[in-house]
């Protein structure tokens, strides 16, 4: 310590000088006062390390000067030795509890007031330690936390690129630390569906987010290609499994909402089951997980298995993460399914369901801190047009490409069982540059015609069951009892001649099947039945200039042309129908 200063108030003179010889004696600078109000006035323009006060002195008494300077010297341990013939326990309490550490007794015995003040001056000692490491504590928190910032904004440059913001989800997050465990992602594919993705990853904060990147990526990156859920979920599951340590994984869902056939498709991997609220009836149907989480097995033991249900316009899908479930009142009373059941069931849509169910977690929380990180969503099925326009595509690079080109692709019974053709398909097309504006309509053409091709002209199914959730989950169960067995094949031939300012491209689908009879198909009142190829037909009619079946119904060639405006070659190709 470079000063050694004490001062002493006393209105006892000879107290005083007691006391001054022999803390002079010891190497003591010595400060005295004759009353209270002259030892604050010392205190204030000497600030001395150690105080020594009668309790009892005229104009402020020893237990006000102590208050004041206990209030004045903030975090600084400032010791207070009381000076005292007290003996009455009540008054020596009074001296404690205005800020006093010790007592000194009258008459004052120098090798007990040496001992004395040698330990106040360790712990004096000790408390500048403490705070100097607090400040140096405090002073790396403060970085740390400006470089998680940082962080966080490329981590939501990266995880938050989709269409969170459309105007039919509804989402609310709060994490427990700067970065968030839990994952949202939601994003349009090619043929405008929109997936979305709800995960959380074991643990909080930084630790629990580091996967997040690796999955966003794969998730935005998949669903721009049109790769469909199960595709991505494997991929992300062995990314996952790679990268992260024992004992963490990361339990997560994921939706595939198709708007223009208002099915939903999901898969359910150790989250709390999502509610289907639906709109027209008031009920309530659970999504419950069958699946281990992402990250946990790899290989053939993990299950993209995903399953089918119909939705309505208004019906919405309520998601969230443990944090929900799991909140704590404060008496330690989680917040349950049971409350989460009793809010869907006291609470219409009409009266704000979403705003509600947040209402309740914060209130059966109160004003403590969460312990866990809490996100939550509603996705609405809704009109195809009431979408976000915004379909996940490749940007135009302002290139004409290759002016006149042939492609022919065909999948064999194996690659039929096995393969997913149409990211690699639509990779193929957006090596034009002209087309890439439109990868969207290209992608939906391509999904309408391979469907038809795969599940109605090779393995004959009937589109009317898919009229029901019970039709879907059979179609879909007779859809891969076919293709185990198929020996068909479904074939693409692609012709393309563009120019700076025009463009056509032709797609000819050919498959193994029997076929159907089309002509008379072609006298079928666009009011009638859609049969043979449901509702896709309208679809694909709508976005190209024309469509023609040959052969004996299982080839079908439909043709696109677009136009670019000669002035301004950066300008969009417009698809002509």
């Amino acid at each position: 310590m470079t000063s050694r200063t004490v001062l002493i108030a006393d209105d006892n003179r000879m107290d005083r000088m007691v006391l001054t010889q022999i803390l002079r004696k010891e190497g003591y600078e010595v400060l005295a006062a004759v009353d209270g109000v002259e030892a604050l006035e010392l205190y204030a323009t000497s600030e001395p390390e150690i105080v020594l006060l009668d309790a009892l002195m005229p104009r402020m008494d020893g237990i006000e000067v102590a208050r004041s300077i206990k209030q004045q010297s903030g975090d600084q341990f400032v010791p207070i030795v009381f000076l005292t013939s007290l003996t009455d326990a009540d008054e020596l309490a009074r001296c404690l509890d205005a800020g006093g550490d010790d007592f000194l007794n009258k008459p004052y015995n120098q090798v007990i007031l040496k001992a004395k003040l040698s330990a106040l001056e360790r712990m004096r000692q000790l408390n500048v330690t403490v705070i100097d490491q607090r400040d140096q504590i405090a002073q790396h928190n403060n970085h740390l936390m400006h470089e998680q910032e940082a962080a966080k904004a490329v981590f939501d440059s990266v995880a938050h690129t989709g269409c969170l913001d459309a105007a039919n989800i509804r989402s609310h997050i709060s994490p427990l630390a700067v970065f968030n465990g839990d994952v949202l992602l939601a994003a349009r594919s090619p043929s405008g569906n929109m997936h979305v993705l709800i995960g959380d990853f074991t643990g909080h904060g930084l630790t629990a987010a580091i996967g997040a990147m690796p999955l966003a990526e794969i998730f935005y990156g998949m669903t721009q290609k049109g790769f469909q859920v199960g595709e991505i979920l494997r991929e992300i599951n062995h990314k996952l499994k790679q990268i992260l340590p024992p004992g963490y994984f990361c339990c997560a869902a994921m939706f595939d909402f198709n708007f223009h056939k208002r099915v939903l498709e999901f898969w359910n991997g150790g989250l709390p089951p999502p509610f289907l609220y639906r709109h027209e009836t008031g009920d309530v149907e659970m999504i419950p997980s069958t699946h281990l989480p992402l990250g946990v097995v790899d290989g053939a033991k993990f299950s993209e298995r995903t399953q089918i249900t119909d939705m309505s316009v208004g019906d919405r899908l309520f998601l969230w993460t443990d944090g929900i479930l799991e909140s704590r009142s404060r008496s330690g009373e989680m917040f349950g399914e049971d409350r989460l059941r009793e809010v869907f069931s006291s609470t219409s849509e009409s009266n704000g369901l979403f705003n509600r169910l947040i209402e309740a977690v914060n209130a059966h929380v109160g004003e403590q801190d969460l312990d866990d990180d809490l996100t939550i969503a509603a996705i609405t099925m809704v009109e195809e047009h009431e979408v976000s326009a915004r379909v996940a595509t490749f940007e135009a690079s302002g290139q004409i490409g290759p002016e006149d080109w042939h492609l022919a692709f065909e999948l064999g019974p194996t690659s039929l069982r096995v393969f997913n053709p149409l990211p690699l398909l639509q990779h193929i097309l957006m090596e034009v540059p002209q087309l890439r504006p439109q990868g969207g309509k290209l992608f939906t053409v391509l999904s309408e015609l391979y469907s038809n091709g795969l599940e109605h002209g090779v393995l004959g199914l009937d589109s009317r069951l898919k009229r029901s959730a019970e039709g879907f989950a059979e179609y879909y169960e007779k859809r891969a009892e076919a293709l185990a067995t198929t020996q068909g094949f479904v074939r693409f031939e692609f012709d393309c001649r563009t120019s700076a300012t025009v463009g056509e491209l032709s797609i000819r689908v050919i498959d193994s099947g029997e076929g159907f009879d089309y002509k008379a198909r072609e006298n079928v009142s666009a009011s009638g039945n859609t049969g043979y190829h449901g509702r896709g037909l309208p679809l694909l009619s709508s976005l190209c200039r024309s469509i023609e079946y040959q052969g004996k119904g299982n080839e079908v060639l439909v043709k696109m042309d677009w136009t670019l405006d000669a002035s301004d070659s950066s300008a969009d190709p417009a698809f002509v129908h």
